[in-house]
């Protein structure tokens, strides 16, 4: 499994009765997916730029695809432009994604996550893995979950550990911070939004 489908069904799972809006989910997989590509040395970052590294070897379906769509040539993208256009629906291509692997299930009754149908990890090994790297505290999982609101913290009378260290891993730094910035802009715009829709409603609502 990759990080951004980890990262998919660790959110489902710890926020199950508070979903995660799309967009700020999109962005964090779109960061979780340029992490693994770079792990894989599919891709290379250089200061704020997105590079591309050798030919990837083969990982699965949805992250071929996000290696397919890098920059090959200059100009090339800044990392934080890489979140917004790769990001552009991708939570939506999650769920489908790991419903035709038989990682998502269809419940009558279940949560409702995206669009009209309701899902729920399925009890698979794929689910267990991602659940064994949250538990183990696995520093990029845990500071994407975090950064999309998903609760870190230690279960009741467990003893407290360390909070992980991305260490001196530069370009999983610079991800990692690229989607918390991305996730701030991306709130900005909706209070604004939100601002310029209670004015205009008042306009009409005279005085």
């Amino acid at each position: 499994m990759s990080t951004a489908k980890d990262l998919f069904i660790t959110v489902m799972d710890r926020r199950p009765d508070d979903p995660v809006g799309q967009g700020d989910l999109s962005l964090a997989l779109a960061g979780a997916e340029l992490i693994d590509l770079i792990g894989a040395g599919a891709a290379v970052v250089d200061g704020e730029l997105v590079l591309p590294g050798e030919d990837p070897k083969p990982y699965d379906r949805v992250l071929d695809e996000a290696a397919a769509g890098l920059v090959r040539e200059a100009p090339h993208e800044r990392i934080e432009d890489w979140l917004w256009r790769r990001g552009q629906g991708l939570a939506a291509g999650y769920q489908a994604a790991l419903e035709e692997d038989g990682e998502l299930a269809r419940e009558r009754g279940g949560r409702l996550f995206f669009g009209t149908k309701r899902v729920t990890p399925a009890d698979t090994p794929a689910r267990r893995s991602a659940a064994d790297r949250w538990n183990e505290r696995e520093p990029v999982l845990l500071a994407l979950a975090s950064a999309l609101g998903v609760d870190a913290a230690e279960p009741d009378g467990a003893e407290p550990r360390n909070e992980p260290d991305l260490g001196a891993d530069e370009a999983t730094t610079a991800v990692v911070a690229a989607v918390l910035d991305a996730l701030m802009e991306l709130e900005a715009v909706r209070q604004r939004r939100s601002i310029e829709n209670a004015a205009f409603a008042n306009v009409w609502r005279g005085p």
